[in-house]
């Protein structure tokens, strides 16, 4: 198999996020999703608006997102509209709670716990998906990037209990099986869409062990690494997890300890075996 290309550039910036994506040289078909996490009051590591303004309107998107499935301030519509409006998105793009009026069953092909998965309504309005991701630790998940922005992101709040649950509503005692659900999930959502309809962008920044899910997350222990992009999910994540182990940063230890307590490389491992992306790539540097 021919390895993947991902891009990478060390300059975190508006600018970067825009000549990154133009290396991929993909005209994203319109009506664009740009999914990103909108971040839970408190948290402040969550990709920043002024710095994705200059992508997500040179892609004419509207930024899209479902509620959650834990207490917060983004477990039901009403509150999630007005964290959205707080940390900056609707000034600078169209906005869309996908899963405010109800979700859609995707079939999924070939899994081991999913049958289906639940995802936000309104992606049906939508041809395309730039998947923004912020690459950094996850409590449940040991890291969060595309995959996870994919499988949960996407997911409809009993979605969300669906892929925890590994086909049950809830939360798994079966890490590899909730981790596994994940990797089923995002094949759903790829085989719905189009693999040739998604690209993916990882910014590894504010690396914290905690995702921006967290209301008061861990701060950052090691520096920022760059940003990647890629068409390839498997790919891009496996670069940022590279990334995090090749870094010279004595901080990184915080990180790995997550990610490998969590067995969070399964997640990359199963998407592979189901066919989604190539754990082999090549590093293209801008």
């Amino acid at each position: 198999m021919e390895k993947s290309k991902v891009y990478f550039t060390e300059n975190i910036s508006s600018e970067a996020l825009e000549e990154i994506y133009e290396k991929l040289n993909i005209n994203l078909k319109p009506k664009v999703a740009v999914k990103l996490s909108t971040g839970e009051p408190g948290g402040h590591n969550f990709l920043q608006p002024a710095m994705i303004k200059g992508l997500v309107q040179k892609v004419n998107g509207t930024i899209v997102e479902c509620n959650t499935a834990y207490g917060g301030k983004r477990c039901n519509s009403k509150d999630h509209w007005k964290v959205m409006k707080e940390h900056g998105f609707m000034a600078i793009a169209p906005c869309d709670i996908m899963d405010e009026n109800g979700e859609l069953a995707l079939p999924v092909i070939g899994g081991k716990h999913l049958k289906e998965n639940y995802v936000g309504k309104n992606l049906k309005n939508y041809n395309s998906i730039l998947m923004l991701s912020h690459f950094k630790g996850h409590a449940m998940g040991g890291f969060g990037g595309a995959l996870k922005n994919m499988s949960i992101g996407v997911a409809s709040s009993r979605g969300k209990l669906n892929i925890h649950g590994a086909g049950k509503q809830g939360w798994s005692s079966n890490q590899n099986a909730f981790l596994e659900s994940m990797a089923e999930a995002c094949k759903a959502v790829m085989d719905y869409m189009g693999k040739e309809n998604i690209v993916y962008i990882n910014v590894a920044n504010r690396l914290s062990v905690d995702c921006d899910c967290d209301n008061n997350p861990d701060e950052p222990r090691m520096a920022d690494i760059g940003i990647f992009a890629s068409t390839d999910p498997v790919a891009i994540d496996q670069a940022c997890v590279d990334a995090v182990y090749n870094s010279p940063d004595p901080g990184k230890s915080y990180l790995i300890k997550r990610m490998e307590s969590r067995n969070g490389i399964h997640t990359v491992e199963e998407a592979a075996a189901l066919g989604l992306g190539n754990r082999e790539y090549e590093i293209i540097k801008l």
